[in-house]
């Protein structure tokens, strides 16, 4: 029986670490992929706004593709690229709460079994201090997030020199977000084997989750477009990103958002 079950335990810890490269496809795969799904959803009479926008996802998905991303990353030491504004920096300040847009909904689940929806928001000025099932919702949280294995390492060159400078009285949870949009993964009861194997952390502030299945429309919101890196928000308890960075983290990156965060604590 353990001989069984450390074979389980190693045939999803291959799993894991495989995923991503599963789901590294270049765009011409992927395409044919969306496009046979788009093509049957056709023939069961999808309404027209439905069908424009699988055109719309296609045509989005196709525009980069795994090698164009990994270059980017190489060419800018992790820092993601846009056209109009050139390789985007971390935030120097904290953004104003008129300027901030909200952190989208996300839900994401634990190895110890529980889950949430992600940010932990205030209900009102007037509500109680509790979010989701009942967690209380703190001041400011950070949360990073890893679409692939190989920005995993950035999400912490973030979260635990944060966890450093924040520790215990000030409350500020860390979450480090792991997206596995794999379907097996995803499916029941692997998904749920796959969580029982995952790493727990130690660190009452540090919380290691996943969320599972298709993250298109989370990724649009936040106009995340190369899955190669880590994305990093601190989010205020009204659920808007306050600071945001990318890829590793400088010194003066960190420096930034410690003091952003301290700021965040101020406000309250």
């Amino acid at each position: 029986m353990l001989r069984r079950a450390r074979g389980a335990a190693g045939l999803l810890r291959r799993l894991a670490s495989s995923g991503a490269a599963l789901e590294r496809n270049d765009s011409a795969l992927l395409a044919r992929v969306v496009f046979s799904r788009g093509f049957l959803d056709l023939g069961k009479g999808r309404n027209k706004d439905a069908i424009e926008k699988e055109k719309a996802r296609l045509k989005d998905e196709m525009s980069r593709g795994y090698f164009a991303d990994i270059a980017e990353i190489r060419k800018n030491s992790g820092k993601v690229y846009h056209s109009h504004f050139g390789i985007a920096a971390a935030s120097k300040v904290i953004i104003p709460e008129g300027d901030a847009v909200k952190f989208p909904d996300l839900a994401v689940e634990s190895p110890d079994g529980s889950s949430l929806c992600l940010p932990l928001v205030a209900p009102s000025p007037e509500g109680d201090d509790h979010g989701d099932g009942g967690v209380a919702v703190p001041d400011a949280s950070l949360v990073c997030l890893s679409f692939r294995a190989s920005s995993q390492k950035m999400a912490e060159s973030w979260s635990l020199p944060f966890l450093d400078a924040f520790g215990a009285p000030n409350n500020i949870p860390v979450y480090e977000v792991s997206f596995i949009d794999s379907w097996l993964l995803s499916s029941s009861p692997v998904r749920g084997l796959f969580l029982k194997v995952m790493k727990k952390s130690n660190n009452p502030q540090r919380h290691v989750v996943y969320a599972f299945g298709d993250n298109y429309d989370f990724r649009k919101n936040l106009q995340i477009l190369n899955l190669l890196t880590g994305y990093i928000y601190l989010v205020d308890r009204l659920g808007r990103i306050r600071w945001q960075g990318f890829g590793s983290a400088t010194e003066e990156e960190l420096s930034s958002l410690t003091t952003c965060a301290s700021i965040l604590l101020d406000e309250k």
